[in-house]
């Protein structure tokens, strides 16, 4: 099926199996679709001109995914926004958006209010979830767009992505196959936000499927508990919420099938701690972007390889999912090279077919992909292509290293230096024993030549390194900036 719209109404047309969970209410699938042909009139009562989407202040709810639906069916795309972002962050992209209006939930009144006094679009509260019986919902035409997201914007503007009816589509074949999404019984848990790819992609996958999807404004341990009793079968985190929940005894608080994670690399440790206490899970590992997901994949398979001693494995991000093609562009003396991948269910390939992904990568004999970094992150120190992911890797295996950020610097003699940035656990270490830990396993041309202690390192909403913060900090230091000697 070549339609997300249809293959939502074919799962849940008449169905009185649970379509969403969040907190204390049930929605059925007719529930759902019910609400959402209301939603869809009440979309086409507002008179916005043809094709304007709808930008919106949301979170992972029945209502949300009833407004999805809406918005597709009547040619208004919802365009979910970070309700944490600044209005400064948050009025270009309302106003690229047409800046008619913004709609927004009870608890964003007040920032929509300022966000319409300066971007000029009107605040709209989003309507509550009801039903009235009428006609059906509407399925529009497969090329039409289903909804928007934007890029999280680390290097300047946020980008605008169309996730057509098409795309989501095959997306939504892919991952099903992936994740086991279609399997009878589904329940899936996801404490992601609806404005990123992770929170609502993987949330219009579960949907498309039949699945029943359970979920939270936020994550957290007792939320987590609770999870056993709606019989969740599959769910997505990040390895620090794994982490969490181990250090807690609470994440065998779920039977867990399939645990999906992404983000960042899970620790061998980690790892096996996992299969302890959930023994036989199925361990997923996804790696994609707002304009193409997913395009790499480490199966549950790769988890048991590198668990009988392939653990280099978990560094990579796994292979080119199903029907995808990858390659390395103009790849340097280590391999790396930009990645481009080219698969039916990517959004905005250029003319040739091919994504252009931004990200730094490498591919082994076994066609394995480990990432170096972003193609704006590469670091040239005195003619030698240095990657910051690989010098932050190595840091965080120093025991009392929690994270580290890694920066290109301006340096009068080689062009660039690097500044590292190391969030301690425990006592901080010294400079010289960073130095010397970090050049036991790294040419000399990588290993940093400032070393800073920080209590934290920034991130985007998204949970993106802002690395041009770091390098801001480096030229003017704040006050509680303290310099490793």
């Amino acid at each position: 099926m070549e339609n997300w719209s249809a293959a939502v109404v074919a799962a849940h047309e008449g169905s009185d199996r649970p379509a969403v969970i969040a907190g204390e209410r049930t929605v059925t699938g007719a529930q759902l679709l019910d609400a959402a042909a209301a939603t869809a009139r009440w979309i086409e009562a507002l008179g916005l001109p043809s094709g304007a989407p709808l930008p919106a202040l949301v979170t992972t709810n029945a209502g949300t995914f009833a407004l999805l639906l809406a918005g597709a069916a009547t040619g208004h795309p919802l365009a979910p926004l970070g309700p944490k972002l600044t209005v400064h962050e948050l009025t270009g992209p309302v106003r690229d958006l047409g800046g008619h209006l913004v709609l927004h939930e009870p608890a964003f009144a007040e920032t929509a209010g300022e966000l319409g006094r300066a971007s000029g679009a009107r605040p709209v509260p989003v309507p509550a979830l009801a039903g009235d019986g009428r006609d059906p919902l509407s399925v529009p035409w497969p090329d039409s767009v289903a909804v928007y997201l934007h890029t999280g914007g680390t290097t300047g503007a946020p980008k605008r992505v169309p996730l057509t009816q098409r795309v989501l589509a095959r997306r939504s074949e892919l991952l099903s196959g992936l994740v086991g999404f279609g399997e009878p019984g589904t329940v899936y848990a996801t404490g992601s936000p609806v404005h990123h790819i992770g929170g609502l992609g993987n949330a219009l996958v579960a949907l498309s499927a039949g699945a029943t999807i359970v979920a939270a404004p936020s994550f957290s341990v007792g939320w987590w508990r609770e999870l056993k009793a709606l019989g969740v079968t599959h769910a997505l985190l990040v390895p620090s919420m794994i982490e969490m929940l181990l250090a807690a005894d609470a994440l065998d608080a779920v039977p867990l099938r399939t645990l999906v994670y992404g983000a960042s690399p899970i620790d061998p440790g980690t790892l096996r701690r996992v299969l302890e206490v959930l023994p036989g899970v199925r361990m997923v590992n996804l790696f994609g972007q707002t304009e193409g997901s997913p395009l790499t994949c480490l199966t549950p398979e790769d988890h048991l390889r590198a668990l009988r001693g392939r653990t280099e494995l978990l560094r990579s991000v796994g292979r080119p999912v199903p029907g995808l093609d990858l390659r390395v562009e103009n790849p340097d003396e280590t391999g790396a090279g930009e990645l481009l991948a080219r698969a039916g269910h990517l959004s905005l390939p250029g003319a040739d077919g091919w994504l252009r992904t931004g990200d730094l990568g490498r591919l082994d004999d076994e066609g394995y992909v480990y990432l170096a970094g972003r193609t704006h992150d590469r670091i040239v120190r005195g003619g030698e292509n240095v990657y910051p992911l690989e010098v932050e890797q190595t840091l965080q295996a120093h025991p009392a290293v929690a994270s580290a950020g890694v920066v290109g610097v301006p340096d009068q003699r080689l062009g660039q230096t690097i500044a590292a940035f190391v969030v301690p656990a425990g006592k901080p270490p010294t400079a010289e024993e960073l130095h010397a830990f970090a050049r036991a396993r790294l040419a000399g041309f990588k290993v940093p030549a400032f070393w800073y202690e920080v209590p934290a390192l920034p991130h985007t909403g998204a949970g993106k390194l802002l690395r041009r913060q770091l390098a801001a900090w480096h030229l003017t230091p704040p006050q509680d900036l303290k310099q490793i000697i």
